[in-house]
């Protein structure tokens, strides 16, 4: 059992969200979706819960109104294997209606936070050539979407 799970609150997309996030992600799925019964505190029917998995990682979500809202302070970090990856998600997390923020973060359209992050870009920027990770993370400091060729040509000095 995962002791931790991350609870993401909706107004009332809670399963639309799951779904789309699934399809998204390898090994994702809906496990379970609970309505709101004739006690309340919404009304009877409305989905209440849906627990779901993202590539194996356990998460709930829950319809708890529109009154609470996300900040890019807490947000999914998506750790990408290639560009290709990066590109494929940040394009599907804006559709409709996400907006990009900045070094890889962006608001989907439900409005929750996630940073789309190329795992090579922690390779530049820890790299114990200080001049060079300084200038990679000048360079991702300046992009919305993580430009992983971007970052990797200012690491070698081809851009200032």
């Amino acid at each position: 059992m995962q002791k931790i799970v991350t609870n993401l609150w909706y107004d009332t997309q809670a399963e639309e969200a799951a779904e789309f996030y699934c399809s998204l992600f390898e090994d994702s799925k809906i496990t379970n979706v609970v309505p709101y019964s004739e006690v309340g505190p919404r009304e009877a029917g409305l989905t209440m819960l849906v627990d779901f998995e993202l590539n194996g990682q356990k998460f709930t979500a829950i319809n708890g109104g529109g009154d609470y809202h996300y900040t890019h302070a807490m947000s999914l970090l998506v750790n990408c294997d290639s560009q290709d990856e990066v590109d494929r998600l940040w394009t599907a997390l804006l559709a409709d209606g996400g907006q990009p923020i900045e070094c890889g973060w962006l608001n989907d359209k439900y409005g929750i936070p996630w940073q789309i992050w190329p795992v090579e870009a922690d390779t530049l920027l820890t790299s114990t050539n200080r001049e060079a990770a300084n200038r990679a993370m000048q360079a991702m400091l300046g992009m919305q979407k993580i430009d992983l060729q971007g970052m990797r040509d200012a690491y070698e000095g081809k851009i200032s």
